[in-house]
């Protein structure tokens, strides 16, 4: 049986939250709103920073915006494809074709290689990684400073199993990128390094990039901040 190609790479879309609202229930069983979010609207391949302090939401809106959680009310839409409507195998599969994710606990299988980490969506969709896929998981291997690549994922620093989570993220070119505190684990000149790259990534694959950081740097080399508080709808941060 030959091995399957990967698909051809998504293109960025409009995405759309309209009306989004969560809320989940504190210990003492009252509902409290984690999300309010009349409306925003990203162009397709903008680059767009979340700013807020600790619990404010920003790793729920990721969610939400992946399809990961269902909004209490409300819309989220990619294009004309509203994804909050989406049953859950569907939106399985918009993530798979479309998404690249930088998650903050990295979500690594520390049993695996730095190489088969960062292979590892392609091999969702094909019974054995391509040799193209291979190559090119080393090349953003190596930009992002990561040389042994037969080195399990369980025994590398933090800062490199966020190096490895990033160049899984950008791996296959996905048209939208989230990302949620993609430099927290790193020092001042590898975060800054490595935020040029995930930016750089962004735009090769014409990505729509999303960043929730409170790194100062990554977020100037956004074009749209954005603050997010718990109290209050989103707003425009002022450069």
């Amino acid at each position: 049986m030959p091995a399957s190609h990967s698909p051809d790479r998504a293109t960025a879309k409009a995405l759309r939250l309209s009306g989004v609202t969560l809320d989940h229930r504190g210990g003492d069983g009252r509902p409290f709103r984690v999300l309010d979010i009349p409306d925003l609207t990203v162009p397709s391949g903008a680059h767009i920073g979340l700013r807020g302090p600790s619990g404010s939401g920003k790793t729920s809106l990721l969610h939400v915006i992946a399809g990961l959680i269902v909004p209490s009310t409300g819309t989220v839409s990619w294009g004309e494809t509203e994804l909050s409507a989406l049953p859950a195998a569907s939106r399985d599969r918009w993530r798979l074709e479309t998404l690249g994710f930088v998650f903050q606990d990295f979500h690594l299988i520390p049993e695996l290689d730095i190489l088969a980490n960062i292979t590892l969506p392609a091999s969702f969709s094909s019974w054995r990684v391509v040799r193209s896929e291979q190559e090119r998981a080393a090349a953003i291997a190596a930009r992002m400073g990561l040389v042994d690549l037969r080195r399990r994922t369980g025994v590398l620093s933090r800062g490199e199993q966020q190096r490895v989570a990033i160049a899984r993220a950008v791996c296959r070119r996905p048209a939208l990128i989230l990302a949620d505190e993609p430099t927290a684990s790193l020092d001042a000149a590898h975060a800054d390094e490595v935020g040029a790259l995930l930016v750089d990534a962004a735009n090769e694959a014409g990505a729509t990039l999303i960043c929730a950081t409170h790194d100062a740097a990554l977020l100037a080399r956004l074009e749209r901040r954005l603050d997010i508080e718990t109290t209050s709808p989103l707003r425009e941060l002022v450069a």
